[in-house]
C-alpha cells in the first residue's frame, strides 16, 4: 500500500512533539497517533518499529530545520570572511533556539542511540549526511575553514543550545555575542 508523504511527516511531527514533551520514554506508536489525532495503529502502519520511527524523526528534525533561502540570498551575495560564517551561525542558532522542540528532540534521539543499536546506525547516518551537507555548503561558499572548523562549530554550537534550553551555567548572557565569540575563536581568516 502506497505511504502519503504528508500523512508521514504529520505522524512524524507529532511524534517529534511528544517526544520534546515527554522523552523517549512517552513516545509510543500509540502516543503519536494520539499525538496527531490519527486511528491507533496509523503510526505503526507507517513505521514498523520504534527503530524506524525514531530514525524518522531525526530525518524530520533536519527538514524542519533547512534554512529559508529568502534569508541565505543576501548572506550569498557577500564576501567570505568569519564575520561571515558568524551570520550563518547565527542564524543556525536563532532556527534552533526559536524551534526548541527540535533541538530537545534531537538531543533525546541521540540519548537514546547510545543505547538502542539499531537506531544508532539510523541516526548515525541522519547525522553524518547534514554534516556533509553543512561541509560542502562551506567549502562552496568559499568560507574560512573547512571540515574541522565546521566540526568544531557543531560541537559548539550543540553546547550552546543545550545550555539554553535546559538547566545550564546561566542564562544571563548574550546568545548572539556568545556566538560570535565561538566562531571568531574556532574559524580564522586564511
Amino acid at each position: 500500500m502506497p505511504r502519503n508523504p504528508e500523512r508521514r511527516a504529520q505522524l512524524a511531527d507529532a511524534g517529534l512533539a511528544v517526544l520534546a514533551e515527554q522523552g523517549a520514554r512517552g513516545l509510543t506508536h500509540r502516543a503519536v497517533d494520539a499525538a496527531a489525532g490519527l486511528p491507533a495503529g496509523t503510526a505503526s502502519n507507517y513505521f514498523r518499529s520504534r527503530d524506524a520511527l525514531l530514525g524518522a524523526l531525526g530525518e524530520r528534525i533536519f527538514e524542519r530545520l533547512a534554512p529559508d533561502e529568502v534569508v541565505l540570498a543576501p548572506l550569498a551575495e557577500r564576501t567570505p570572511s568569519v564575520d561571515l560564517v558568524v551570520d550563518y551561525v547565527r542564524y543556525i542558532v536563532e532556527r534552533l533556539l526559536t524551534r526548541p522542540e527540535l533541538p530537545l528532540a534531537l538531543f533525546e534521539l541521540r540519548l537514546e542511540a547510545a543505547r538502542r543499536p539499531g537506531l544508532n546506525e539510523i541516526l548515525s547516518r541522519t547525522l553524518q549526511q547534514g554534516f556533509d551537507a553543512d561541509v560542502s555548503f562551506h567549502v562552496q561558499a568559499g568560507l574560512p575553514g573547512g571540515a574541522e572548523e565546521v566540526r568544531l562549530l557543531h560541537f559548539a554550537i550543540d553546547g550552546l543550545v543545550f545550555d539554553q534550553l535546559t538547566p545550564g551555567v546561566g542564562r544571563r548572557y548574550d546568545v548572539d555575542a556568545a556566538t560570535a565569540r565561538l566562531v571568531r575563536r574556532l574559524v580564522r581568516e586564511d
